[in-house]
């Protein structure tokens, strides 16, 4: 007979899990990608030559090139001039604490180990898409040269956001990062849509919270998370035009975030003192908080625009008296179960 999950024993279960693990880390049936005889690269071979002759003339100089042994784009590692280089505009904040501890971390080893991915950038100079906080900290500690792996292909600077790893983004981070990748391709491809770069954006309420924490940096993001994954999609529309209609999202999110607060004082004034106060309202506020999206649902469950309307009239009419201590124990759990 069976043993049900739960009554086996810890060792039991530990093993079970990682059987599990090695079972999803299965190497693939079939090797891909260039063979060592295709992968090295002349430096004055047609498609990186004049990436060589840049990385000459902005001070710096290619130690060897090569094509990816995945996707056989050719590539330059090489040094480049601090002053060379510059994150993308579209980057998540510095955080000097994690770029002072990274720096005396880089100091105690005695080696920078890490290269920078760059790309070409604007006004002659090259763009980090992920090594803000490698080059600042390269900064801190006075380097004349930075070790870096360089990338004729100027679109990576948009791709790479599903690859940094070097800092765990928060929502904020990402949501930040992601708007401001918009604007710049809004900018650069005004006549792209914004379906094109749904792989680049994630998600798209990333784009929509973005807009908010550029206004509003302390806003909680996190409690929308449920209705925006249900009925924020990717727009069909350019990207200047997709741009300005999340913008009215983000204006009526904010206003209802501003009825949200009204509503969670109104229940402090009450006694309710519960940290779930805000999750709470919002999700009994949340016009598709019963719908069950299937895996892989490309439709959102209602129109954002109407969802948002719906959303708007509930805070208007919420009665502080319907609430209980019960209603707020049941939230803390739910909360409890995805952490």
């Amino acid at each position: 007979m069976a043993t049900h999950p739960a009554t086996r024993s810890p060792k039991k279960r530990t093993a079970t899990r990682s059987a599990n693990s090695r079972r999803k880390l299965k190497p693939a049936d079939r090797t891909r990608g260039l063979d060592a005889a295709d992968i090295a690269l002349a430096a004055d071979h047609q498609d990186i030559g004049a990436l060589v002759e840049r990385i000459r003339q902005g001070g710096g100089t290619a130690i060897g090139t090569y094509r990816d042994p995945l996707g056989g784009r050719a590539l330059v590692l090489g040094t480049l001039p601090i002053r060379a280089i510059q994150p993308t505009p579209f980057q998540r904040d510095l955080s000097p604490t994690h770029t002072k501890r990274l720096a005396e971390k880089i100091d105690q080893a005695g080696a920078f180990l890490d290269p920078l991915i760059v790309v070409l950038g604007h006004d002659a100079l090259f763009w980090t898409p992920n090594g803000r906080h490698r080059l600042a900290a390269a900064k801190v500690l006075g380097l004349k040269q930075i070790s870096v792996l360089i990338s004729p292909d100027e679109t990576l600077a948009y791709r790479i956001l599903a690859l940094n790893t070097e800092k765990a983004h928060n929502l904020k981070d990402r949501s930040l990062e992601v708007i401001r990748m918009a604007r710049s391709l809004a900018r650069r491809q005004p006549g792209a849509r914004e379906t094109e770069f749904a792989d680049q954006f994630e998600s798209a309420e990333l784009l929509t919270l973005g807009i908010i924490y550029e206004k509003l940096p302390r806003f909680a993001g996190g409690a929308y998370g449920p209705l925006l994954k249900k009925v924020d999609r990717f727009s069909t529309r350019p990207l200047p035009a997709a741009l300005r209609e999340r913008e009215g999202y983000a204006a009526r999110l904010q206003a209802i975030e501003s009825e949200v607060k009204r509503i969670v004082a109104g229940l402090q004034a009450r006694g309710f003192k519960s940290p779930y106060l805000r999750n709470y309202v919002v999700a009994r506020i949340n016009p598709v908080r019963f719908h069950i999206q299937k895996r892989g649902a490309t439709s959102p469950a209602m129109p954002i625009g109407q969802a948002l309307t719906r959303m708007t009239a509930a805070a208007k009419a919420f009665k502080l008296e319907s609430v209980s201590n019960a209603d707020l124990a049941w939230v803390a759990v739910g909360a409890g179960s995805h952490e």
